[in-house]
């Protein structure tokens, strides 16, 4: 294999290296993904970038027999569950998330136990084993939508993250709308004053924010009387972040989310200003995969992500909900 220090590499092994992966992703006739989270290299090297739904779904339109996930380990199982008919890998098994960790298929069966009568809401962010047991499932993006799209008098389990269900039920005015208290620990790390240190720095820039961020909570009454926006904050997934920022004829954004989507934000929009809202929101998983480490996943077939077919099935009639509301 060929060896390479990602952080402060030489040109020539990376482009080496680049080269030899996109050959051997022809040769195997292998598609790669990366989630907008990902490092510069692997986003670049990437034949898609984007949410972790959205590449599945595109991953499912190629005629690839191989599909090399670079995010995290619920990202690749939801992509085994929307192409059972392709070889699934990820670069790093040890790349999984912090939110989907916070509830586990035990502690859901016992809620549901506990709210009979319940539809189940299941963020994209949870296992394929949450995704089965799931009513529905929902992106960051169309949250609102799964979430108006079922009836009044209906009791919702919305989980695992507590703050985009917050977003959801104060948006929606649902009453009858149970919470699970999950986060994502970069999301959720971020005080709520930091909104008001960066807005004040940079008078001019509009405030992109993902409905994941705990700092958004007190802004929630504000923004749910402007649905969505308030002044020159919107609140967005990450597909909403990319589409405002090449929209919008603001020249600089403050951005809420985790870090590595301001390679894709600058690549898109040389001539617009990113400035994170804390260069702290870095997720340790999301930067597990490396160039090196998707070299051996293609040349040595690792690792296969798979989902029994039981949960699968199961797993993709939420899936299929959701994506009917789209």
């Amino acid at each position: 294999m060929i060896s390479v220090k990602t952080a402060n590499s030489d040109t020539t092994l990376v482009c080496d290296l680049s080269r030899d992966i996109k050959e051997t992703a022809r040769k195997r006739n292998a598609v790669i993904l990366a989630h907008n989270y990902q490092i510069a290299e692997i986003q670049d090297i990437a034949d898609f970038v984007g949410d972790s739904l959205g590449l599945s779904q595109q991953a499912a339109m190629t005629d690839a027999e191989t599909i090399v996930f670079c995010g995290v380990h619920f990202m690749a199982e939801t992509a085994a569950i929307l192409c059972p008919q392709k070889r699934v890998l990820i670069p790093d098994l040890d790349a999984g998330c912090s939110l989907a960790a916070s509830i586990d298929l035990e502690q859901l069966k016992a809620w549901k136990r506990e709210h009979p009568d319940a539809v189940v809401v299941s963020y994209v962010n949870t296992t394929a084993a949450i995704k089965a047991e799931s009513d529905y499932c929902c992106t960051s993006g169309n949250a609102l939508k799964v979430v108006q799209s079922i009836p009044d008098d209906k009791e919702i389990l919305f989980l695992p993250d507590q703050f985009l269900g917050s977003w959801c039920q104060k948006m929606t005015g649902r009453k009858n709308m149970h919470i699970w208290m999950g986060e994502c620990h970069v999301h959720a790390a971020v005080h709520p004053s930091k909104i008001d240190e960066m807005t004040q720095k940079h008078p001019k820039a509009e405030l992109l924010i993902h409905p994941e961020c705990g700092c958004l909570t007190p802004y929630l009454d504000r923004v749910c009387r402007t649905q969505g926006t308030t002044d020159n904050l919107k609140v967005a997934s990450t597909e909403g972040m990319i589409r405002r920022a090449n929209e919008s004829e603001a020249k600089e954004f403050v951005v809420a989310t985790e870090i590595g989507i301001l390679h894709r934000l600058e690549k898109e929009n040389p001539n617009k200003t990113f400035y994170p809202i804390s260069s702290e929101m870095s997720c340790q998983f999301m930067k597990m995969i490396t160039l090196e480490k998707l070299h051996r996943s293609l040349t040595d077939d690792v690792f296969h992500v798979n989902v029994p077919e039981e949960i699968s099935n199961r797993a993709r009639k939420s899936i299929d909900r959701m994506i009917s509301i789209f």
